[in-house]
């Protein structure tokens, strides 16, 4: 059997032409190779241990198990970040933090060298890591609840070499706060936000980790207790940057307005226009 053989046998099982790029990845990760290779190999002979591994990968992808799994990789902000179960898939929707953060950072380091952040629930360490890797000089503590998730982050950091940027913690949002630790210019979170309710009924529900996901009745559990948090860790004039679900907008501002009396804040969209980051500016 070659390459172009498997791919038909599997396409006419699922009967359904959307999926043929997703089949066509997993071939060629299989193969080692990019899915453009493989689109002018179909020729290819497959051993039978391909063929065996390959039928086995796309069980898994037509039981619901998600593309970026399979493969163990996923495109954010350019880079080929490395997942596993054990952590959210990285979505273009958060990069709009990474993109606001780099360009405060920026300003700020021309006045004052050497900020610090914080990237609160960590995951694959996709927001830590693009952070470190456009700002050299920045020192970045990456905190998750999850110790198999910091793994992942961990071997991100490794991978793109800016380890020594970065001190992971395990810990509930943020580690006990003492006199050893310095105080940060910026607080990033893309906490679960997703409401109980409504996430149960989302096809994500069971694929992805419930940990990282479920955000409590309203969604807003875990940023009601950052915010508690937050004001003992946060330098004079610090910032907070914080995704939070489309539908959870006015929500979220109302809690902020809320809780800080002394802070400057903005809603911002995504590019499909919906409500996707809150900035806290502390006065």
């Amino acid at each position: 059997m070659n390459a172009g053989d498997l791919l038909e046998q599997f396409n006419l099982q699922l009967k359904n032409d959307s999926t043929e790029p997703d089949t066509q990845v997993i071939l060629a990760h299989m193969l080692g190779h990019p899915r453009a290779w493989l689109l002018t190999h179909l020729d290819t002979p497959l051993t039978a241990p391909q063929i065996a591994a390959t039928t086995q990968a796309f069980d898994e992808y037509q039981a619901g198990t998600p593309l970026p799994y399979i493969i163990g990789h996923w495109e954010f902000f350019g880079l080929e970040f490395d997942i596993t179960k054990d952590v959210l898939i990285p979505r273009p929707e958060t990069e709009l933090l990474v993109e606001k953060a780099i360009m405060w950072l920026q300003a700020a380091s021309k006045i004052h060298p050497g900020q610090r952040v914080a990237d609160i629930g960590t995951g694959s360490g996709v927001i830590a890591v693009s952070v470190a890797m456009h700002m050299p000089d920045a020192r970045i503590l990456a905190t998750d609840i999850s110790y198999a998730a910091l793994q992942v982050a961990k071997h991100n950091a490794e991978k793109f070499h800016v380890h020594h940027q970065i001190e992971f913690v395990e810990c509930d949002l943020l580690p006990a706060l003492n006199a050893e630790r310095s105080t940060f210019n910026i607080i990033c979170a893309n906490l679960p936000y997703i409401p109980t309710e409504t996430l149960h009924q989302l096809p994500i529900y069971g694929r992805e980790p419930t940990l990282a996901l479920d955000g409590g009745a309203d969604g807003l559990d875990l940023y009601r207790r950052l915010f508690k948090l937050a004001p003992d860790w946060l330098a004079p004039h610090g910032m907070m940057l914080l995704e939070i679900e489309s539908t959870l907008g006015v929500q979220a501002l109302s809690l902020a307005f809320d809780t800080f009396s002394n802070a400057t804040i903005h809603l911002h969209q995504d590019l499909a226009g919906n409500d996707r980051l809150l900035e806290i500016m502390f006065i």
